[in-house]
């Protein structure tokens, strides 16, 4: 029988319903989510084109909606 393949306990698509998890991301898991460096997320929200983030704090905390309305953004934006 083939071995499965399973996201560790710590990784946020461990978690997903719907494509995504039932907490607030932080950065790190917005990078892992999306398979991109996290100087990337950081880049995005320097400039204010990724997904919509939030301070708790000191801490960023992105919203899983957000991120999926973003996520969509993007696409019909490619689709146009």
């Amino acid at each position: 029988m083939p071995k499965r393949l399973t996201a560790p306990a710590d990784d946020p698509r461990a978690t997903l319903r719907a494509g995504l998890p039932d907490r607030y991301l932080t950065p790190e898991d917005l990078a892992a989510l999306l398979s991109v460096p996290i100087e990337t997320v950081y880049g995005w929200r320097k400039k204010r084109t990724g997904p919509a983030g939030f301070r708790v704090g000191r801490h960023v905390r992105y919203d899983p909606a957000a991120v999926r309305d973003w996520i969509d953004q993007q696409t019909s934006a490619e689709a146009a």
